[in-house]
C-alpha cells in the first residue's frame, strides 16, 4: 500500500504520524511510505532519518495526499479539505462531535475516515485515545501547577503546600484515564485531590490504586458545585466515546469559583465539560472568564511531541499494518475494533455517536 505522513499544520502542533522506526516496520514488509519534509522535525526526527528507515520525501501536501492511506495526528484543517477525495483512507484524531464544519467537509470529500478515538476493544477500552490520554492528564495538573503561580495570572498557590500552609485543592471531574493520569500527578505533589465519577466500580477501583489520598466522591450536581466551588484547580476528565462531552459545570458555577483559580478542561476536544470552555492554542493558552482562568488546548499532548509522538505511534502501528497488509475491507472485518474506528465512508455517517450528534447529517 502507498501510504502518506503529512506535516501538521495544526498551530504549534510537533507531533507526526509516524515515526522512522514504523516507517522502516512498513517499508520492510512492502509498502512505500511518502513523508512530507520537515515533518517530523518538531518530533525530533529529521527527513534524513525518515530517509535511512526507506521512506521517500515529499515536498508538498499534495503528494501525501495523493496516497491511498493517509497516517497523521489531528483533524484536517479547512486548507487541507481539498485534498481529500474519494480514494483516500484518512487514519487520524477526528472527533468529530465538536465540530459540525469538519464532519460536513469529510462527508463532502467521500473519503474514508477512521478515528483513532473510536477504535474501541471488546471490554470498552480505546487503545489509540489512552496513551494521548495518559499524557493530556499528566500535564493538565503540569500545567495547572504553572498557572497558578502569581506571575502566570494564577492565585499565586503552591499545590502541595508546606508545612504550617495547606495544599491546594484539585477537584477532576471523571475517574478514566485522564483523571487517573491527573490525579497521580497531583497526589505526587502533594495536593489535596478530589476525584468525581458517576461509576461505583471505577471509584472502587481508584480507591486499590490511590488509598486514603484522594478522596473519591459519587458526582451529582450538588457535590460538584460544592468541590468546585473551593477548588484551586478543576480538571474536566469526561469522555462518552465519540460524542459531545456533558455540560458538568454550569456558567452561575463558574463565577462562583475562588479569584484567579484556573480550570483546565481536557474535554476541549469533544466540546468541553465546563460551559465556558472554549478551545486555545499552545501560543495562547489561557483566557479569563468569571475571574477564573481557563485552559482549553485540545492538542495538549502536542506540547511534548517526542514523547507523545513515539507513545501513539507504538499504539497505531499493528492497526496501520492490518490496514497495510489486508486491505480496508479485510482489515475492518477482521478487526471489530477497528471497525469501530470507522466514522464516515463514501458520504455516509457510519459510527453511531456521531450519527446521534448529527442526525441531520445521518441520512
Amino acid at each position: 500500500m502507498r501510504i502518506g505522513v503529512p506535516r501538521e499544520i495544526k498551530e504549534q502542533e510537533f507531533r507526526v504520524g509516524l515515526t522512522p522506526a514504523a516507517v522502516r516496520v512498513l517499508t520492510e514488509q512492502g509498502h512505500q511510505v511518502w513523508v512530507e519534509t520537515q515533518a517530523g522535525q518538531g518530533a525530533g526526527f529529521t527527513d534524513e532519518d525518515y530517509e535511512k528507515a526507506g521512506a521517500r520525501l515529499a515536498a508538498t501536501p499534495e503528494e501525501i495526499y495523493q496516497q491511498q492511506l493517509v497516517v497523521k495526528v489531528k483533524e484536517p484543517l479547512p486548507a487541507e479539505y481539498p485534498l481529500l477525495h474519494p480514494d483516500l483512507i484518512l487514519f487520524t484524531y477526528l472527533h468529530l462531535a465538536a465540530s459540525r464544519e469538519l464532519t460536513q467537509a469529510l462527508l463532502r470529500s467521500g473519503a474514508t475516515c477512521l478515528a483513532y478515538e473510536t477504535v474501541e476493544l471488546a471490554d470498552g477500552s480505546l487503545p489509540l485515545l489512552m496513551p494521548m490520554s495518559m499524557i493530556a492528564g499528566r500535564l493538565s495538573v503540569q500545567f495547572g501547577a504553572h498557572y497558578l503561580t502569581r506571575q502566570a495570572g494564577g492565585r499565586g498557590v503552591l499545590l502541595g503546600g508546606i508545612p504550617g500552609v495547606p495544599p491546594g485543592r484539585v477537584v477532576i471531574l471523571g475517574g478514566g484515564t485522564v483523571g487517573t493520569e491527573a490525579a497521580k500527578v497531583a497526589v505526587g505533589l502533594g495536593a489535596q485531590v478530589q476525584i468525581l465519577d458517576i461509576n461505583l466500580q471505577r471509584l472502587n477501583e481508584l480507591e486499590l490504586i490511590f488509598g486514603s489520598r484522594v478522596e473519591l466522591l459519587y458526582s451529582t450536581p450538588q457535590t460538584i458545585e460544592e468541590c468546585v466551588r473551593e477548588a484551586d484547580l478543576v480538571v474536566g476528565a469526561v469522555l462518552v466515546p465519540g460524542r459531545r462531552a456533558p455540560i458538568l459545570v454550569r456558567e452561575e458555577l463558574v463565577a462562583q469559583m475562588r479569584p484567579r483559580s484556573l480550570i483546565v478542561d481536557v474535554a476541549v476536544d469533544q466540546g468541553g465539560c465546563i460551559a465556558t470552555t472554549r478551545a486555545t492554542t499552545h501560543a495562547q493558552p489561557v483566557y479569563e472568564a468569571y475571574g477564573v482562568l481557563h485552559y482549553g488546548v485540545p492538542n495538549m499532548p502536542g506540547a511534548v511531541p517526542w514523547t507523545s509522538t513515539q507513545a501513539l505511534v507504538n499504539a497505531t502501528l499493528p492497526y496501520i499494518l492490518k490496514l497495510a497488509n489486508l486491505g480496508l475491507a479485510a482489515a475492518l472485518e477482521q478487526d471489530p475494533a477497528l471497525a469501530k474506528g470507522l466514522n464516515i465512508r463514501s458520504g455516509k455517517l457510519i459510527h453511531p455517536a456521531v450519527r446521534a450528534t448529527f442526525p441531520d447529517l445521518a441520512n
